[in-house]
């Protein structure tokens, strides 16, 4: 496989560019972080941030799994795995 497609197979199989994916993979790993980081300070002062980690997971679950990411199936990443 050239490096090339190393960078391109996965963003296309789910129907993006490679600055798309990553402009959508960023977003989504910053928002875990923030949401992490408010779960730990729920940890020490529980009446912190009470609903944001639950309510981060859902929205997060929500838009990974919306529109052309829900076609993305195991057959479509083997598919690209043959394809190389």
């Amino acid at each position: 496989m050239s490096i090339t497609r190393s960078f391109t197979d996965h963003p296309a199989a789910v129907g993006e560019t490679y600055g798309q994916h990553m402009g959508f993979a960023m977003g989504v790993g910053g928002r875990m972080v923030l949401a992490g980081l408010a779960c730990m300070m729920h940890g020490i002062f529980p009446f912190l941030f009470e609903r944001t980690g639950s309510r981060t997971i859902l929205a997060l679950h929500a838009r990974v799994t919306a529109g052309q990411r829900a076609a993305f199936t195991a057959a479509d990443a083997k598919a690209v795995r043959r394809a190389a």
